[in-house]
C-alpha cells in the first residue's frame, strides 16, 4: 500500500487530508510539526510527503532541505501545501527540490492529481509515455513489483489475481441487481497489492492488456455460472482501461467472449471513466457505439470527478451514470454536495439513464439518495467487495438492503 506522510500543524486541515487519503486506500502517517515529520520520514520512509510550508520550529523549507541531504529520504516525492502563492515562494521551494506546490485551499481532485502525478514520475510510470524507462530511476519497490508482475504474466500464473464483486442494490426494492468486478493481486511474497499500486503499474508497462483479457474472460464465465444457477437478471460490470479502449480489436474481443460463454449481451456492463473517454472523444464514441450495437451496456464511472463531458453526454451510447463517491460522502450535511448530486440524478433521469451512487456508507446517505429518487447504490453500507463464493452466498440468502429506517 502506498504510504503518504502528511506534515501539517493545523489539526483540522491535517485530519481532512488524512480522511481523504484513507478513502482512496492510501496508508497515511501524520505529523503535527516539522520536527516530528523529519523523524517519521527517516523511520517510516514514506512513498510521498505532503508538507505545510509555514510551521513553528522547523518550517517546510527546513524539512525539505534536511530530507534532501539524507540519502535515505533524498528522492522521496515532496509536495508543499501552503497559503502563500507568490512566485518567489514557489521558486524557492522548487530550487530546494520540491516536486510540486499546492496553494490552499485546494480541491480533492487537485490534491489527488498532484499525488498521482508525483508517484508516477517517481516510479517512472507516467501514463502515455512510450519510451523505454531507465530501470535505475525506479524505486526498489516498484522494480520488484514490475519484475513479479511480468513474471506472473509470462508464466501465465493468473491464479495470483483475484476478482472481487461489490453488490449494486436497487434503492427501492433493496434487491441486488448487479455487481462491479474489482481486480486484486495476491502475490506470494508481496502479499495483497492494492489497486492504486497495481493499476498504474500495469497500465504504464502495457501489462494491463493481458490482465484485462483474463479479467473479462473470468467475469464472463462467472456471469454465465450465476445465470445457470437462476440469477438470470444479474448484470456484472468490468472496468475498462484507456489502453483497452484504444485497441482496434477491442469490440471484437467483447463479441467473442459473449459468444464463447453464450451470454446475453446486456448481462455485461463495461465501465469507463470520463478521463478515458475525453482525450479522444470521437474514437471513444465510435468504439462505444460498436459495443453498444451488440447489446452490451456501458456505464460512466466516477461521474463528476474527471473531465466535464456534459456537452457530449447525449452523444455517448450509455445506459448508466455512476456518481463519484466524493459527492456522496457526508451528503446529508453538505449543501453543495446535496445540490450537485440532486442535479445529477435529475439530469440522468431526464436523459433516460440509470443512476447509481457509489461509496454509500451511512444510513443518512442512503436516506438522502432514496428521497431524491436515485436508482441504485453501491458501497460499504450494504457490502464490501467480496470473493465470488462469498458474493454467491448473499445471492442465495437473498440479502436485501434494509429500508425500514429510511
Amino acid at each position: 500500500m502506498t504510504k503518504i506522510l502528511v506534515i501539517e500543524d493545523e489539526k483540522l486541515v491535517r485530519e481532512n487530508i488524512i480522511d481523504l487519503l484513507a478513502a482512496e486506500d492510501f496508508d497515511t502517517i501524520a505529523a503535527a510539526n516539522g520536527r516530528v515529520g523529519l523523524d517519521l520520514a527517516v523511520s517510516q520512509i514514506p512513498d510521498l510527503i505532503l508538507c505545510d510550508l509555514m510551521m513553528p520550529e522547523v518550517d517546510g523549507y527546513g524539512v525539505l532541505t534536511t530530507l534532501r541531504e539524507e540519502p535515505v529520504t533524498a528522492s522521496i516525492p515532496f509536495i508543499f501545501l501552503t497559503a502563500k502563492s507568490a512566485r518567489a515562494d514557489f521558486r524557492q521551494g522548487m530550487d530546494l527540490g520540491a516536486d510540486d506546490y499546492l496553494t490552499k485551499p485546494f480541491t480533492r481532485t487537485e490534491l489527488l492529481n498532484a499525488i498521482t502525478s508525483r508517484l508516477a514520475k517517481k516510479a517512472t510510470l507516467a501514463k502515455q509515455v512510450s519510451t523505454k524507462f531507465d530501470a535505475q530511476t525506479f524505486s526498489p519497490k516498484v522494480q520488484m513489483m514490475e519484475m513479479y508482475l511480468r513474471r506472473a504474466i509470462e508464466r501465465e500464473e493468473f491464479e495470483q489475481f483475484l476478482v472481487y464483486y461489490q453488490p449494486i442494490v436497487d434503492i427501492h426494492s433493496g434487491q441486488i441487481i448487479g455487481a462491479e468486478s474489482l481486480l486484486r493481486w495476491q502475490h506470494p511474497e508481496l502479499g495483497m497489492v492494492t489497486p492504486t499500486e497495481l493499476i498504474p503499474l500495469a497500465e504504464s508497462t502495457g501489462l494491463i492488456l493481458p490482465i484485462s483479457d483474463w479479467v473479462l474472460n473470468k467475469v464472463c464465465k462467472q456471469i454465465k455460472n450465476w445465470h445457470n444457477q437462476g440469477f438470470t437478471d444479474l448484470r456484472v460490470a468490468v472496468n475498462v482501461s484507456g489502453n483497452q479502449l484504444k485497441q482496434p480489436n477491442f469490440s471484437q474481443k467483447i463479441i467473442h467472449l459473449l459468444l464463447a460463454n453464450n451470454l446475453v449481451p446486456d448481462s455485461l456492463v463495461l465501465e469507463l471513466t470520463e478521463n478515458i473517454i475525453m482525450p479522444d472523444i470521437n474514437q471513444a464514441i465510435s468504439t462505444m457505439n460498436e459495443i453498444h450495437s451488440f447489446g452490451v451496456k456501458i456505464a460512466i464511472d466516477d461521474f463528476g470527478a474527471g473531465y466535464s463531458s456534459l456537452i457530449y453526454l447525449k452523444q455517448l451510447p450509455i445506459h448508466t451514470l455512476k456518481i463519484d463517491r466524493y459527492f456522496i460522502q457526508c451528503i446529508a450535511n453538505d449543501s453543495q454536495k446535496a445540490v450537485i448530486t440532486t442535479a445529477l440524478i435529475q439530469m440522468a433521469h431526464n436523459l433516460n439513464l440509470h443512476i447509481v451512487a457509489e461509496g454509500v456508507e451511512t444510513e443518512q446517505e442512503l436516506a438522502f439518495l432514496r428521497q431524491h429518487k436515485c436508482d441504485a447504490i453501491q458501497g460499504f453500507f450494504f457490502s464490501h467487495p467480496l470473493p465470488a463464493r462469498e458474493f454467491e452466498k448473499i445471492l442465495f440468502a437473498n440479502k436485501r438492503l434494509n429500508l425500514s429506517n429510511v
